[in-house]
């Protein structure tokens, strides 16, 4: 292969969704499309993405390059109390369309794999300590996915914020809306019946 068609698939293989066929698909796709000026603007794109988003320090939302701390952290409206951790920036603009979450957020950027060499010390696991000690936060509530690894994370800082003698809450597990119990695997049947509430 072309050295500078195997360098782009090797970049892209490591985004998450795509693997090495994936990768080498969309690089010749580029190729075959170079007329039409879609690799011109997946260039710009990027450079775009790159000078003019960024990572919020505080909480780890996207934010435009010149606002840091991000508009979140910096509404006053929002409830400061309570701190929603999630595993991705991602999940952060999820609960937010949701709109059923009104306080503050800490993204950790992953989550505890030792199969990926993904441990503590990878995770804003320090940061999230220090915003407990500095803020006045009363309760975290933990939003982590529900593989295992996940799992294995959420008990591991349940465990460690706990000690700081803050309230740690998970999010409720269920059945998904427009689905029906037949299509459910055993285990979210279990936590949706373990977590059922009183009508």
């Amino acid at each position: 292969m072309i050295e500078a068609v195997d360098r782009l698939v090797g970049v892209l293989a490591r985004l998450p969704g795509l693997g090495r066929r994936s990768a080498e698909r969309i690089a010749l796709r580029l190729v075959r499309d170079r007329g039409r000026g879609t690799a011109a603007e997946l260039i710009a794109a990027l450079q775009g993405l790159e000078s003019q988003v960024r990572l919020c320090a505080t909480c780890g939302a996207m934010t435009p390059a010149d606002r840091d701390p991000c508009r979140i952290c910096t509404d006053p409206r929002r409830e400061t109390r309570s701190l929603c951790v999630v595993e991705d920036p991602s999940d952060i603009a999820s609960i937010e369309a949701s709109g059923a979450f009104q306080g503050r957020y800490h993204a950790l950027m992953g989550r505890l794999s030792p199969m990926r060499g993904e441990g503590p010390r990878q995770l804003r696991v320090e940061a999230l300590v220090r915003r407990i000690g500095d803020e006045t936060i009363e309760e975290v509530i933990l939003a982590l996915n529900t593989d295992a690894e996940s799992e294995s994370t959420a008990q591991w800082l349940a465990s460690k914020l706990a000690a700081l003698g803050v309230k740690v809450t998970r999010i409720a597990y269920g059945l998904p809306v427009g689905s029906g119990i037949a299509y459910s695997d055993p285990v979210t049947l279990q936590r949706a019946i373990a977590g059922r509430m009183r009508m």
